[in-house]
């Protein structure tokens, strides 16, 4: 598909012994050691081998406690690596045939999405392609090229989208939140803890968004409020993944669909669509 990168970087910790990925992993997840063998069917006895080195763990218990963890598919394969048995999960980028519906699944929801705007990112947040209903309104916007491909950033530096954005504060919070579970999703991956590191280190946001669990409530439904020469936008929006994936990369996706959420915000896309 045009657009997207057909791989996505690898930011895995170094490879260490099976047992203490396993015992961080559970850390991470707030399990002990008899949640985890009773979520994964296992004696709490032999779990506790597996994670001191004193029992070698068989792959299908690799799998099995990756599962009862939910362990994303290329941290699953950076366990059985450590185990010593090959990764598990192919990572065959956007461009491979075996993952074509997946692509021509996402090049539908694209095209659907017309006159709104609709994104892929990638599992760091990079900007992967855009329909053009995306690409109208950031042009309209910024009224040039962006100055950032990643959208936390466009969203986060006050020299991108956040100077149009009326309600930023709830907006961010909502995004800072995302970046929290994807770190504790994968505590392994450095790059999401970098990224989120960065982001918390811009301008005027709150040092209180440094803990994870943010004390303002969750709101049904987000929205997005921009105002650029007197004209104001508001938009709602989804996140679409895939739901049951067999290989990295569909995993590690999410199209982002936005939909005008009054009658002004319909219009406009539909004549920035209409005009030459």
């Amino acid at each position: 598909m045009s657009g997207i990168d057909s791989r996505s970087p690898r930011n895995l910790a170094p490879v260490t012994h099976v047992g203490a990925l396993l015992r961080k992993w559970r850390a991470a997840r707030r399990l002990s050691q008899l949640d985890l063998a009773l979520a994964a069917d296992v004696s709490s006895r032999h779990l506790s081998c597996v994670e001191t080195g004193r029992a070698q763990p068989s792959r299908e218990m690799v799998s099995r406690l990756a599962g009862a963890l939910a362990v994303p598919l290329r941290e699953r394969n950076a366990l059985l690596v450590a185990a010593g048995y090959a990764p598990g999960y192919h990572d065959s980028g956007l461009t491979a045939p075996e993952v074509e519906p997946a692509q021509g699944a996402i090049e539908l929801i694209l095209r659907q999405q017309e006159p709104y705007p609709a994104i892929v990112v990638s599992q760091h947040w990079d900007l992967l392609a855009a329909n053009q209903g995306a690409k109208r309104l950031f042009r309209w916007m910024l009224g040039g090229p962006s100055p950032h491909t990643n959208i936390m950033r466009l969203s986060f530096d006050p020299a991108g989208l956040r100077r149009f954005v009326v309600n930023w504060e709830e907006v961010a919070l909502d995004l800072v939140r995302s970046l929290h579970s994807d770190v504790a999703a994968a505590p392994s991956d450095t790059c999401a803890r970098g990224l989120l590191s960065e982001i918390l280190a811009y301008p005027g946001v709150p040092p209180r968004w440094q803990d994870r669990h943010l004390g303002a409530p969750l709101v049904p439904l987000s929205t997005i409020t921009y105002r650029k020469d007197g004209i104001k936008l508001t938009f709602f929006w989804t996140t679409t993944t895939f739901g049951t994936p067999r290989d990295v990369t569909p995993e590690e996706l999410r199209i982002e669909c936005s939909f005008p959420a009054d009658e002004p915000t319909d219009r406009l896309c539909r004549d920035l669509a209409a005009a030459p």
